[in-house]
């Protein structure tokens, strides 16, 4: 199968930077998986599982939260909010963050703001337990 270049990069650092076969990952409107091939485009990400597939075969999961992807002249760059490899994801953190999450929602009281954030929380925890179990 054809590749093209793929850098993953986020705040903290280059997360990936080479040939991919393929990357899935959730737009703000929907999966998407990019080919070699593809044209142009940009898009804003959403929280989700993504993979990149390399060209030995194996497949890298991580989880994306957030960011841009774009598509230029063959080359896709992805500048992720955070974008963690399955290998690095704390699940035990996970699980707890969720916990936190859910009791601070079920115990009401919340601001509007605090509501948000309780459930934005909560969401990155459960996309960081569905790509790790």
């Amino acid at each position: 199968m054809k590749t093209f270049p793929l850098c993953i990069g986020t705040p903290d650092g280059l997360q990936f930077d080479g040939e991919a076969e393929r990357i899935f990952c959730r737009s703000i409107t929907g999966d998407l998986e990019i080919l070699a091939g593809h044209c142009n485009f940009c898009t804003a990400l959403g929280m989700g599982r993504a993979y990149v597939a390399l060209p030995d075969g194996t497949r890298r999961e991580a989880a994306c939260i957030g960011g841009m992807l774009s598509v230029m002249n063959g080359n896709c760059r992805v500048l992720a909010t955070t974008w963690e490899w399955v290998e690095d994801i704390d699940a035990q953190r996970a699980r707890e963050a969720k916990e936190r999450a859910e009791k601070a929602i079920a115990t009401g009281g919340l601001t509007e703001q605090e509501y948000k954030i309780a459930e934005a929380r909560l969401k990155r925890a459960l996309v960081r337990l569905g790509v790790k179990e």
